[in-house]
């Protein structure tokens, strides 16, 4: 299906706008261009992401990703099929982002279909580089920087987001029987899969959850060294998301580690007012505007 340009951009937007989240308030920082190539970005990601969730046999969420990766291919090879991998293929020339990022969040969420359990945090790890930090790869390269080590921060960034989006999500998850908590870690800490599955709230159940929310501040202090690399106006998108997350992380102790009575999440104005309190930050001071 051929679409002009201005439409697969605006095609891309809704997309963003309607289920990006946290995600839109930290876009709109961006500069005309930056915030296309981004919306183009998520699109794809939310759209690859949505085979994984989709109430369909294996088999068939396994061949809609293979024919997502084809069409994938067919983009880079010059003949987009669609608004979103024209959006795509217009970003990825421009900003000179390799196929292989693409590639590899399709792998990503393809472990999704396979793995419901990771042993070790080594084994979450390598999921969450997929699904995240490849992920803020790309930003970085629609952004722009001109440090290498930018690369080695946004990867940071990425876990400590996907660490947080883990957290919050442990009970959702647990419905569709995937404990993404690393199963050595919660045997240290004696606390049991069928806990985890009755929303279990208890001593070993905190001190657990103490200890992964330390680790995703952890990688958010790594990040932070990320945000100086880049221009002035572009850091305000990853700065915004920093806080959010982190915000997201103070909620979840501040309810004492409870993600199972209800989802934790901050409501619009609360969203709105971190974004302009962080733009405020880094624009008008020249501050990196982190928590």
């Amino acid at each position: 299906m051929q679409v002009s340009l201005d439409n697969a951009y605006e095609y891309c937007r809704g997309i963003t706008r309607r289920r990006a989240k946290n995600f839109y308030y930290a876009f709109i920082a961006l500069p005309h261009d930056q915030r296309k190539g981004i919306y183009a970005a998520y699109a794809f990601c939310r759209l690859s992401d949505d085979y994984s969730d989709e109430n369909l046999p294996l088999e068939d969420k396994t061949r809609l990703l293979q024919e997502y990766r084809l069409q994938l291919a067919q983009a880079f090879d010059g003949n987009p099929d669609g608004p979103v991998f024209t959006a795509l293929l217009d970003t990825s020339r421009r900003f000179d982002i390799p196929k292989e990022y693409f590639d590899e969040i399709i792998d990503g969420v393809e472990m999704d279909l396979t793995t419901d359990r990771y042993q070790t945090f080594d084994d979450l790890y390598r999921y969450c580089y997929k699904v995240a930090s490849v992920v803020g790869l790309v930003c970085i390269q629609i952004f722009g920087y001109r440090d290498l080590r930018a690369r080695r921060y946004a990867v940071d960034m990425g876990i400590a987001m996907q660490l947080t989006n883990i957290l919050r999500d442990l009970k959702e998850d647990s419905g569709r029987d995937r404990i993404y908590l690393p199963l050595d870690e919660m045997d240290r800490f004696h606390y049991r899969p069928e806990d985890l599955h009755g929303g279990v709230i208890n001593k070993p159940f905190m001190e657990m959850m103490e200890f992964q929310v330390e680790r995703a501040r952890d990688y958010f202090s790594r990040s932070a060294a990320l945000l100086p690399l880049l221009s002035l106006r572009s850091r305000v998108c990853p700065a915004v998301l920093r806080s959010l997350y982190l915000a997201l992380l103070e909620r979840i102790q501040a309810r004492g580690y409870d993600v199972f009575s209800g989802r934790v999440r901050l409501n619009t104005s609360e969203k709105l007012a971190l974004t302009g309190k962080i733009w405020l930050q880094t624009l008008g001071r020249g501050l990196v505007g982190v928590r």
